[in-house]
């Protein structure tokens, strides 16, 4: 093929046609060549799974009948490492450029595009790399952070591409769960991928579902309903960020102008839902500034403390939903067979593991990253840092299962939902029912003793947070990672406690 103007545009996680702004600017650029490339090695990797898996083949289906539907082109699935399929194309068709969406993502996927990167500049062969998220590369300080972010979102919303004429390329067949080595995981019910799933999700929250949002999120037995549940179409870019953000904004527009009367509890849940749509690129910003956060404590202090002490009785009993504990077990298991969980609900989950169990955060994080349909890296690892006390910033916050079983779950319907060795424990003991050992029907009593352990284990963090350097290092992760209450220069952020709920 001779030279021409080709444009190659990389989907990664950004499986839509709307609002794409590599898409976009390329399809102005010339003919474009939509890629996607399946790397089995970054499905060798310990934190993904079968029911993400599942999720991307389900929406790359839809992306492909976006592609032909809008550009009349299909999607072009090549199978193997990116420099060597971006060299292949480009010794068959010669393109131009390769645009993809800035990405924030694990570790593997950080050290591929350094490779690609370097392949790409030795063919002098431009890489635009526009923003999806409100997310700044090469970022000096937080400073001005969140103004950056609205200037973002108000920004226009980008149309689909228009047809072009249709390319004769080859494309490849996505391999099964079975050829990447990829185990069904225990799931049931997970959520389906494709942007026609997430615009239904979308509509629904922001019309029918979302007005208890600002309560109801907070437990297990309402969130599930309550919550958008958009955090996987987020995570794979079957809706962009921008889009949600305004669709919130026209539809709380909306509830402003009605009378007093009729706004109902709206106003509060689209609040709490804009909050949590700034805090998902506050966290992953995090992440893009200091990408070791993946592998490595925040704070250095806290180096060594769990390691050595791993006991993997107690993981297992954690990891299946077997600790004696029955908020905590019923919430596991829910997350083995759906792929999600609430906020409120993950935060107890990593904090048992990490306090009552100490367990380090890096195995149990990685088990939770599996099981979550939206992992995203740049919140996941931030968060299962914050449960567990090593960021050496925030205040330490030890989930008391029995308590917010009660709190959140007071009759013990969700727990009796999944946990059905408990069916024949009365309510009253429901979060307790070791008080009943002859109706326990097998269920194991607990691993260890909450109050006990919630003490013992708490003051080995606070152990370290008195030692001699910590504040020094920790001034430093605020100045770094702290979000702002203002754009001031001259005031000192102050570091923030938050929840994070889709």
């Amino acid at each position: 093929m001779p030279k021409s103007t080709l444009q190659i545009v990389w989907f990664k996680r950004d499986l839509r046609v709307h609002d794409h702004c590599a898409l976009h600017t390329a399809a102005a650029h010339g003919p474009v060549l939509p890629l996607y490339i399946l790397e089995p090695e970054l499905w060798q990797q310990p934190d993904l799974s079968h029911r993400h898996y599942s999720f991307l083949a389900q929406s790359l289906g839809e992306l492909n009948q976006a592609l032909l539907d809008t550009l009349g082109q299909p999607l072009i699935i090549r199978i193997g490492n990116a420099p060597e399929i971006l060299d292949q194309l480009y010794q068959q068709y010669h393109y131009d450029a390769v645009w993809s969406h800035q990405e924030t993502w694990n570790g593997w996927t950080y050290d591929r595009d350094r490779k690609v990167q370097t392949y790409l500049r030795a063919k002098q062969i431009p890489w635009q790399q526009p923003r999806q998220f409100g997310i700044v590369r090469a970022l000096k300080d937080r400073d001005g952070w969140s103004r950056q972010w609205n200037q973002f979102m108000s920004q226009p919303v980008l149309p689909a591409p228009k047809a072009q004429a249709q390319l004769s390329i080859q494309t490849e067949t996505l391999p099964t769960h079975e050829q990447l080595g990829l185990q069904h995981d225990g799931a049931l019910t997970t959520q389906k991928g494709g942007r026609s799933q997430g615009l239904e999700l979308l509509d629904s929250f922001l019309h029918q579902r979302g007005e208890p949002y600002t309560k109801a999120m907070s437990s297990p037995l309402f969130a599930f309903d309550a919550c958008s549940r958009l955090s996987p179409h987020i995570a794979f870019g079957t809706l962009s960020l921008r889009e949600i953000y305004q669709a919130m904004k026209r539809q709380s527009d909306t509830i402003k102008a009605l009378p007093r009367g009729q706004k109902g509890k709206w106003p509060s849940a689209l609040r709490s839902f804009a909050g949590r749509l700034r805090w998902h690129c506050h966290f992953m910003q995090k992440l893009e500034d200091e990408p070791r956060i993946e592998f490595e404590n925040f704070h250095h202090a806290y180096d060594g403390l769990r390691e050595p002490e791993h006991n993997e009785t107690h993981y297992q009993a954690w990891a299946t939903g077997h600790t004696g504990y029955p908020m905590v077990d019923a919430c596991m298991r829910a997350l083995i067979a759906t792929g999600w969980i609430n906020f409120r609900m993950r935060a107890m989950l990593m904090s048992f593991a990490s306090y009552h169990l100490w367990l380090h955060w890096r195995p149990t994080s990685l088990h939770l990253a599996r099981q979550f349909t939206d992992y995203e890296p740049g919140i996941h690892y931030s968060q299962c840092q914050m449960q567990s006390g090593t960021t050496g910033i925030n205040s330490i916050r030890i989930y008391n299962p029995i308590k917010q079983g009660l709190d959140h779950d007071p009759d013990g319907i969700f727990i009796r939902q999944w946990i059905p060795e408990l069916r024949d424990i009365p309510s009253h003991s429901i979060h307790q029912p070791w008080a009943f050992p002859d109706k326990l029907n097998g269920y194991p009593t607990p691993i260890v003793d909450e109050a006990i352990a919630r003490k013992a284990d708490a003051a080995k963090i606070y152990a370290v947070r008195r030692q001699k350097d910590h504040r020094t290092e920790a001034q430093a992760i605020v100045q770094k990672h702290g979000s702002r209450k203002t754009t001031e220069r001259h005031r000192k952020p102050r570091p923030t406690q938050t929840q994070l709920s889709l």
